[in-house]
């Protein structure tokens, strides 16, 4: 169950990174996130009462305000290094960092996965190295202050995980969703303070909507997910989502994808396939 929920939660991480990125390059990143948010966090606060009951104390704040202000960060950069990059390689960059925090943690907390968790570890950090590759022949190469943005992304996304990934299991989800309420208020106090801009006319108000629901559904499922099995190999599974990004960007925007890239998505899909076996 906990490698299902995770993967899952990859593909809806996936999803959403892939919609966010195609908003942010129409109404900027910040005007992005100050809709797609307070949708998200509505979303992952029905849930948290109706779906997934939990217990709700005053000790949960402090953790998700850490939680929420690492998310906002981690989601901000990525979202500014898809502007500036194409979404096939940003994406797998960001993972490999999101990825390495939360499984440095789990196994310095006692975590023994088996060798098939290993090898399939190491087909997913080949992969997200794989799919980053771009051709020679690519004229569209990525900036390196995407690349920057996006390895910063991956290092506070892994904080993220990490720190959702390890509440309190009575809790639910409830640290999720106090975390994207925090972000709430960063992104919204930010977007009225020092953007001062917002056109609704051209708005990408669906695209956005979705986007929110899509990610705080893929909050919700992984924590879950570490609460059910292995923190790292959870957080493996979870960290796979550039398969989806990848993807969607090759037939939807049509960013090519060479022949590398393709290995890098099939090695993805065999890890989690041997990270499921071992859940």
């Amino acid at each position: 169950m906990a490698a299902l929920l995770a993967l899952l939660s990859s593909l809806s991480w996936g999803v959403a990174d892939f919609l966010g990125g195609l908003a942010a390059r129409r109404a900027g990143t910040a005007q992005v996130l100050a809709v797609s948010y307070p949708a998200g966090a509505i979303s992952i606060t029905v849930l948290a009462i109706f779906v997934v009951p939990g217990t709700f104390t005053t000790e949960l704040i402090g953790i998700s305000l850490l939680a929420g202000s690492a998310g906002v960060t981690a989601v901000s950069l990525l979202y500014a290094a898809m502007v500036r990059g194409q979404m096939g390689v940003v994406a797998p960059i960001t993972a490999v960092m999101s990825c390495a925090v939360p499984v440095l943690v789990g196994l310095f907390r006692g975590d023994q996965p088996s060798g098939y968790a290993f090898v399939g570890m190491g087909f997913a950090v080949i992969a997200v190295v794989l799919v980053s590759r771009e051709s020679a022949h690519h004229h569209g190469k990525t900036p390196i202050l995407a690349i920057g943005f996006a390895i910063a992304s991956g290092f506070a996304g892994g904080v993220y995980l990490t720190v959702i990934g390890l509440a309190p299991v009575e809790s639910g989800v409830w640290v999720a969703a106090l975390g994207r309420w925090f972000s709430t208020i960063i992104m919204i106090t930010f977007v009225l303070v020092i953007v001062r801009s917002f056109n609704k006319s051209t708005f990408p108000w669906k695209l956005v909507l979705i986007t929110g629901l899509l990610d705080s559904t893929a909050n919700c499922l992984f924590q879950l997910a570490s609460q059910r099995g292995l923190f790292s190999v959870v957080a493996v599974l979870g960290s796979l989502y550039p398969a989806a990004t990848v993807v969607l960007a090759r037939f939807v925007i049509k960013e090519r994808m060479n022949r590398v890239q393709s290995v890098g998505v099939l090695l993805a899909l065999g890890a989690a396939v041997l990270l499921a076996f071992n859940s």
